[in-house]
C-alpha cells in the first residue's frame, strides 16, 4: 500500500490513529505543526504551506484529514485559515498528486442540535442541524469532499466523529453529562476505524457514516452506515480510554 498521509498527526485524534495504522503494517507520513510521538520529533508543517503540503503527497495513496481547530474558536484567526483555507490547500495537494482515497474527519456536531432534542438515532440521512461556527466549517468540509468525489471519481468518506476527549476538563463534562457518554469516542475506536477506513474496499464515490464507541444506554447515532461500509464495529464504552495518549 502506498503511504497514507495523516494531517494532525500529532493532536489528540492523531496520536491515536498513528500507532493504529503503523500496528498493522501500514506507512504513515505524519503532517502536524507539533511533533508526532514515533514519527516526527520536530513537527512544523503548516497546512497553508502548499511546498510543503506537495512533498508530503508525492507518491501517497490515502489523505486521513484530521487537522482542524476541534472547536468554536476565534472565526478570523483560527476557524478560516484551519478549517477553511488550510483545507482547501489540503484537498488541492491531494488531488495534484494523484491521491486515490480520502477519509475527512467531521463532527457529530453538525447533527447535534437533534442528537439533544431527538428523534433518535440520528440517521446520516436526516437533515443537518449545526451547532455554531466550528460545525459549519465541518459543513464546508463534507461539501468539498462531495464535490470531490463527483469530479475526480475517487472514494471520499467524511466520518461524523464522536467526542474524543483532549484533556481531563473535557472528560468530566462527559461524566456530568449522560448524553455525551453515549457518543464519546475512545482513543482505541478511534484508531481501529481510521485502520479500517484505510484499508477497507470502498467504492468511488461520497460516503458518510457516523463513528462513535458503543453507548452506556442507546445509541444517538445510527452505527448501521458504517457497518455496512467498512464492517466495523466500536469495541468500547465510556469510560475505556478516555484519556489516553493525552500529554
Amino acid at each position: 500500500m502506498k503511504p497514507i498521509v495523516v494531517t494532525g498527526s500529532g493532536g489528540r485524534l492523531g496520536r491515536a490513529v498513528v500507532p493504529a495504522l503503523l500496528a498493522g503494517g501500514l506507512s504513515v507520513r505524519p503532517f502536524d505543526l507539533r511533533p508526532t510521538p514515533g514519527l516526527d520529533p520536530v513537527g512544523g508543517s503548516s497546512l497553508l504551506n502548499v511546498d510543503d503540503l506537495r512533498r508530503a503527497f508525492a507518491g501517497a495513496g490515502t489523505l486521513i484529514h484530521l487537522a482542524a481547530t476541534p472547536e468554536d474558536a476565534d472565526f478570523d484567526s483560527q476557524l478560516v485559515p484551519n478549517n477553511v483555507t488550510g483545507l482547501h490547500r489540503v484537498l488541492e495537494a491531494a488531488r495534484e498528486a494523484g491521491v486515490a482515497r480520502w477519509i475527512l474527519a467531521s463532527s457529530i456536531q453538525v447533527n447535534l442540535r437533534q442528537s439533544r432534542e431527538g428523534p433518535w438515532p440520528v440517521r446520516i440521512t436526516d437533515p443537518i442541524t449545526p451547532l455554531r461556527w466550528y460545525a459549519a466549517t465541518k459543513v464546508f468540509l463534507e461539501s468539498a469532499g462531495y464535490s470531490y468525489a463527483r469530479d475526480l471519481g475517487i472514494p471520499v468518506l467524511a466520518v461524523r466523529l464522536g467526542w474524543c476527549p483532549r484533556d481531563a476538563g473535557q472528560a468530566g463534562e462527559i461524566e456530568r453529562e449522560a448524553i455525551a457518554q453515549d457518543t464519546y469516542l475512545s482513543p482505541g475506536d478511534a484508531g481501529r476505524f481510521f485502520r479500517a477506513a484505510a484499508e477497507h474496499p470502498l467504492d468511488p464515490g461520497f460516503h458518510v457514516v457516523f463513528a462513535t464507541s458503543r453507548p452506556v444506554r442507546s445509541w444517538v447515532f445510527d452505527p448501521e452506515p458504517v457497518r455496512r461500509l467498512l464492517g466495523w464495529e466500536p469495541l468500547d464504552v465510556w469510560p475505556v480510554d478516555a484519556l489516553e495518549s493525552v500529554s
